[in-house]
């Protein structure tokens, strides 16, 4: 079975449930210098949600929004990032994590969509807990990406319904990668290195779904891309 290092965050279950569904072991990744003992095995790299990447890490000054990740998270997911992609281990990025991936691969953010996106739609659905899971908006899926190929069963002329909590987003997509989706206020909800075997990031948060399987092809997939490792 394909392992899969999963970042520590503090809502940590639906990540290695997804994981595991799909039949993948799971290593929960703490913070740490030794970055490479923390890759060391692994056959895909799994980046979680959790708190705003700081804005020194790409040029930037903190927004007023400003609400830090745990103390050292920032620079060890970055340079995780970067090693999963000189060993080519196929990544799968999720809400926090698309930011992390951006930014590790030298792209920028948008630290507030409410105050600095004209128009923008709601971005911070809250759903209580034990509560089914509710879509907040859709997205708009590039056709011609590999999301839109995992995903085509799901789409409905090239779109579907996607959860969200999020109140960052990619704003300068980092070099050579590709906006494989984004919302119809023109956030960006999904980005990807068509160069490589497997490296998507999305904005939403699929793993909430692993009961009723509305994402689970793209879990699959990132299994799939970890097995061939």
């Amino acid at each position: 079975m394909p392992l899969i290092g999963i970042s520590h965050c503090r809502k940590l279950e639906d990540y290695r449930q997804s994981v595991l569904h799909v039949g993948g072991e799971v290593r929960v990744l703490e913070a740490t210098p030794d970055i490479d003992a923390s890759i060391k095995g692994l056959d895909g790299l799994l980046l979680t949600g959790g708190g705003d990447i700081d804005p020194s890490l790409y040029g930037d000054t903190p927004h007023s929004s400003f609400s830090p990740a745990e103390a050292g998270r920032d620079r060890f997911e970055i340079e995780l990032v970067k090693l999963a992609r000189t060993q080519q281990v196929p990544v799968l990025a999720i809400c926090r994590g698309i930011q992390v991936l951006n930014v590790a691969c030298g792209g920028t953010l948008v630290q507030d969509i409410a105050s600095q996106v004209p128009g923008a739609l709601s971005h911070r659905l809250e759903v209580p807990p034990h509560q089914p899971m509710e879509f907040a908006h859709e997205v708009w899926i590039d056709k011609d990406s590999q999301l839109s190929r995992i995903m085509r069963e799901r789409l409905n002329d090239d779109a579907c319904d996607v959860n969200s909590r999020h109140h960052q987003a990619v704003r300068q997509v980092a070099p050579g990668f590709i906006v494989s989706a984004t919302a119809p206020d023109g956030v960006v909800e999904a980005i990807e290195d068509p160069e490589a075997h497997f490296c998507i990031g999305v904005q939403w948060h699929p793993e909430n779904f692993f009961r009723t399987g509305e994402f689970r092809a793209l879990f699959e997939a990132f299994l799939s891309a970890a097995a061939r490792v």
